[in-house]
């Protein structure tokens, strides 16, 4: 089982213990956080479910249908959990502000306080094995997930700083007060996973720091006269390269080639955790203008 497949599952279980403890004490105490808390977590078993299919189907080889693959399975889960996030967040903008409006106090704030340190630990564990995973893999879908845990993280430490000021103080609408900061900032965090992958659905280019290193490696080979027409995209752990290479008049097929296949394992290297597709157009001579021409028709 792949890593990112493992991780996955870890996520998985994670969320549905969270859900079960959470749950249980946000029903009981009536706190508009901790159920924020709870339904997250319920959100996050399912996202991770998803997630765990998606790479199921990224990982296929590719067949008759899918001549490049089902990589792009991969960036629609993403949308799709920044999408989940959006929404659950404006359930509990609704309900913070209803309980806000109506004065609702809540009860069992030492049950509430207790399951939430808990619920803080195990997300903290969570979070690092997923940035581990992450930085091993480069992997989207394990990046938003992480992103995500991230954000449970942070509300789950904010929801215990609240439920002690509450415990302390007794004032409670701090509870429906710092629901809202909650679903704002659930918001907030979702709106680059969902902009990362709709920009990978588009077959947007690499980073201009990863265009350069490209461009480095063609101009430092000796032998490539020069190169144009280059082109990249990125399909979940997939990366497309492609480009026009030209090479002295002279130069035999079998050296070109040669040239080519080192040139390849350059670019390899600089994605050693992507599965990287390279095409090398080789050319006799520079026929750029000539391509820009017949572009236009």
């Amino acid at each position: 089982m792949r890593l990112e497949k493992k991780a996955t599952v870890v996520s998985t279980s994670t969320a549905a213990l969270l859900v079960i403890i959470k749950m249980t004490v946000g029903i009981f105490s009536g706190s508009i956080a901790v159920m924020a808390s709870a339904i997250d977590s319920f959100l996050d078993l399912i996202i991770s479910l998803f997630n765990y299919f998606a790479l199921n189907s990224a990982e296929k080889d590719p067949d008759d249908k899918f001549h490049f693959g089902r990589g792009k399975i991969e960036p629609m889960a993403a949308v799709m959990e920044g999408i989940v996030i959006s929404f659950s967040a404006f359930f509990i903008l609704f309900q913070a502000l209803s309980k806000f409006i109506d004065h609702e106090p809540m009860s069992g704030v030492n049950e509430s306080i207790i399951v939430m340190v808990v619920s803080f630990v195990i997300t903290a564990f969570l979070v690092i094995f997923l940035n581990n995973v992450a930085k091993k893999t480069g992997n989207m879908v394990i990046k938003a997930d992480a992103l995500h845990y991230k954000t449970d993280l942070l509300s789950n430490g904010a929801i215990l700083f609240a439920l002690g000021v509450i415990a302390y103080t007794g004032e409670y609408l701090i509870d429906p007060i710092l629901g809202i900061l909650i679903g704002l900032y659930m918001i907030y965090s979702s709106v680059p996973i969902i902009k990362e992958g709709v920009l990978m659905l588009l077959d947007a280019a690499l980073t201009q720091e990863q265009m350069q290193d490209i461009v480095n490696i063609l101009e430092s080979e000796k032998a490539i006269v020069a190169f144009h027409d280059l082109r990249t995209r990125e399909s979940g752990s997939h990366i497309f390269i492609s480009f026009h290479a030209v090479f002295n008049i002279s130069i035999s097929l079998y050296d070109a080639h040669a040239i080519s296949d080192k040139v390849e394992a350059k670019l390899r290297a600089l994605f050693e955790d992507k599965k990287v597709h390279i095409l090398i157009h080789m050319d006799p001579y520079d026929d750029s203008e000539i391509n820009e021409v017949e572009d236009l028709y």
